[in-house]
């Protein structure tokens, strides 16, 4: 048997453990311990080669950006536990819901508000659904298109910095975090009007499908409602200035960044009326529960990985992405392809961890711009939210939606925002340059 081959056969096995249900830090770090005596055995693997794991993991350790994962995700689990979104909703609703699909335009604009925000997909579907859900299906919204649109918008805070996923690719693909930043920004707005455009022409062609508030339901005083909206738009939109703004003007990095909007986001809540001591406990809890997953599984990437170049399996899957017809773009549409599939099955955390290792030294070799590619997986690994059957925006969205909404008819409201999100993933494909706007006129 040929070196090459044992790091296929080591991808396969790792695989077989994921799709079984065993824990995913333990999977890599298991397959790495079964494989070595193997190799050793065998006369393929150079022991020596285990000294540098330690090195390997005290970077993690050590590794500045990721400390931003930590503040992005307890800013996102305050600002929920403040009553950010359900002020959003309820005021956004307001303003939308005299209009055919309101209600809908109302959550895509409070999803992409949140997603700059907050950055986590879970707290913004179920606040969400919790808010928005029962309101639409009260005033006659057709269930799929109410669970896909909160499902869908959602995930917003997967592509919309400052977002988790792309702090993880920074790390992965070796590029600057505040560059996927500003690159993926436009992207991120471009995804959530076309969202906004599918609500639209659902009122329009269908509209008893999202029809508009009742007029004994709209509000009385447009002059009150317009006051409430500055008062509501500001908070979120002063935490946003202060998080985004200063990673764009180049004023503080990512982490600090973070720092910022962990403190903001305490402030918003105490200011609100609304802090209380258990939300802080519960917000630190989740971090700590959160960061530690996200840690175990790059420890045990990298010792996988460690294990997998011994083998030379790098190099055999270098030599196969290489050889794929069509150079670059031959090369973008497997891995797209690849990446797609696998987010029926495991989440992104899982495929940034064990994929992204292996295709980025392709890309490089490729001449690929590294800030276009991460972008570009982002918002691919974003659609792994909604793929049934292992979508994480479905499962949490399951949790509040009533009985008389089935799953199926949840995995049908998703499909149309499956395409748009290939559409969009199209379009970053065939217009890279979208990415270089911001940073071309800053």
């Amino acid at each position: 048997m040929s070196m090459d081959w044992i790091g296929g056969i080591m991808l396969l096995v790792l695989l077989l453990l994921i799709f079984t249900g065993y824990p995913v830090a333990f999977a890599l770090g298991g397959t790495a311990l079964l494989f070595i005596p193997l190799g050793v055995g065998m006369g393929f693997f150079d022991l020596s080669l285990m000294q540098a794991l330690p090195q390997r993991v005290f970077g993690i350790m050590e590794n500045y950006t990721l400390l931003a994962v930590p503040f992005f995700i307890f800013m996102g689990t305050m600002l929920e536990k403040s009553g950010l979104a359900e002020d959003l909703l309820k005021t956004m609703g307001q303003l939308f819901g005299p209009l055919r699909g309101g209600l809908a335009l109302s959550v895509v604009t409070v999803g992409t508000l949140l997603a700059a925000a907050t950055g986590v997909v879970g707290a913004t579907v179920v606040a969400m659904g919790m808010i928005a859900l029962p309101v639409m299906l009260r005033y006659g919204y057709d269930g799929k298109l109410a669970t896909g649109i909160i499902a869908a918008s959602g995930t917003l805070g997967q592509i919309i910095p400052p977002s988790v996923v792309l702090i993880v690719l920074g790390n992965q693909l070796g590029v600057s975090v505040g560059s996927l930043f500003v690159g993926s920004l436009i992207p991120g707005v471009m995804l959530a009007t076309l969202y906004a455009l599918y609500a639209f022409s659902v009122a329009l062609l269908k509209p008893a499908a999202a029809p508009a508030l009742p007029i004994e339901d709209r509000p009385k005083d447009i002059s009150l409602l317009l006051r409430r909206i500055l008062l509501v738009m500001i908070p979120p939109l002063a935490l946003i200035l202060i998080v985004l703004g200063t990673i764009f003007a180049g004023i503080a990095t990512p982490t600090e960044a973070g720092a910022f909007g962990a403190v903001g986001a305490i402030l918003l809540a105490v200011f609100s009326g609304r802090f209380k001591l258990q939300q802080l406990v519960d917000s630190l809890n989740i971090t700590v529960k959160l960061s530690s997953m996200v840690l175990f599984i790059l420890v045990g990437s990298r010792f996988f990985s460690l294990v997998f170049r011994g083998f030379n399996g790098d190099l055999w899957v270098d030599g196969f992405l290489t050889s794929i017809p069509g150079g670059q773009l031959g090369f973008l549409i497997v891995a797209n392809i690849v990446i797609f599939i696998l987010g029926f099955f495991i989440d992104f955390f899982e495929i940034a961890f064990i994929v992204l290792p292996l295709l980025a030294p392709t890309a490089m070799h490729l001449g690929i711009d590294m800030v276009w590619f991460g972008v570009m997986l982002g918002m691919n690994l974003q659609t792994s939210f909604l793929t049934p059957p292992f979508g994480f925006s479905l499962f949490y969205l399951r949790g509040v939606t009533p009985a008389s909404i089935n799953t199926a008819a949840m995995y049908r409201g998703v499909i149309p925002f499956i395409f748009i999100q290939l559409i969009g993933l199209s379009v970053l494909i065939i217009y890279p340059n979208i990415v270089h706007l911001l940073a071309g006129s800053s």
